[in-house]
């Protein structure tokens, strides 16, 4: 397999292109998910160090990231 500059150049532009907008998408979830649910879910993950919220948010932002990965990859 011959990869020639032009080649590698596109893979690279087009791998930092799909990262920015799956970050996007992420992010833009990310906050729809705060704004519907009840409280200030910033607040307690940071300052009352609410785990059951971290862990939530952490399962959330696997599935996010799976299904925009699966949408992206095609």
């Amino acid at each position: 397999m011959n990869l020639d500059f032009a080649r590698i150049l596109e893979l690279a532009v087009t791998g930092v292109v799909y990262s920015v907008v799956g970050l996007i998408t992420f992010l833009g979830m990310f906050f729809l998910v705060d704004k519907l649910t009840p409280g200030n879910l910033w607040q307690e993950l940071v300052e009352r160090k609410n785990t059951a919220v971290a862990i939530f948010f952490g399962a959330l932002a696997l599935g996010m990231s799976l299904i925009i990965a699966a949408c992206l990859h095609g």
